[in-house]
């Protein structure tokens, strides 16, 4: 099957954006945390979170064109502060009510059941529930005109993790921490390690023929 340019300016807008939301894979998945400014507090589900680089440590997030409601983007800009908490199989569907368009007024944590988790000078609040949380600072936003998006950017500033998750060499286990992965919107997934290989190196072997196994 091939779809071309074409077809898909022409496919119903759903049925495309369902397409495209779903075509890269899994992808990862974060409730964030934010608070404004009278400290009425929010989370927002998201499936656009990428790594920028370690040193500084910064993270990003895509937000779609904006609305003025838009409380996790607007709480950002007024406190400096947000959250990113991984979502448990034991609450994926409470996630994933979280982003219901509730009014500004009304917290996702209570009508979803959620706990909130402050640390001391630090705005935004951590999901509770969550065994990954990470506390970033605002840094940056990027207008992509393109598409009438932004990219925001942020510098980890706070981490809390069960110790069981971290590895002796820094890497962060999430099959052990049970993370929900996620496919498009609204499909999620658990996730089961086939293998932490080695750095790849221009001279080490590598057994060239791909052999598909039928299940």
């Amino acid at each position: 099957m091939q779809i071309s340019h074409s077809q898909l300016a022409n496919m119903e807008q759903r049925f495309r954006a369902t397409l495209i939301n779903s075509i890269p894979g899994y992808k990862c998945l974060q409730m964030v945390g934010t608070s404004n400014r009278d400290g009425i507090s929010n989370i927002g589900l998201f499936n656009s979170i990428f790594h920028l680089g370690a040193n500084p440590a910064l993270l990003g997030m895509v937000f779609r064109p904006l609305t003025p409601e838009h409380d996790t983007f607007n709480n950002i800009m007024e406190t400096g502060h947000y959250t990113f908490n991984n979502v448990l199989p034991w609450f994926y569907k409470q996630a994933h009510q979280t982003s219901a368009s509730y009014p500004s007024e009304e917290s996702e944590f209570s009508i979803c059941g959620f706990n909130k988790q402050y640390l001391s000078e630090f705005k935004a609040p951590f999901v509770q529930e969550s065994n990954i949380k990470i506390g970033l600072e605002f840094r940056e936003c990027i207008d992509v005109s393109i598409n009438n998006t932004k990219i925001l950017i942020g510098e980890v500033v706070h981490i809390l993790l069960d110790e069981h998750i971290l590895g002796d060499d820094g890497y962060i286990d999430h099959t052990k921490a049970e993370t929900v992965t996620v496919v498009g919107l609204d499909s999620y997934f658990t996730t089961q390690q086939l293998e932490r290989l080695p750095f790849a190196k221009a001279n080490g072997k590598l057994n060239k023929q791909i052999t598909q196994h039928k299940v």
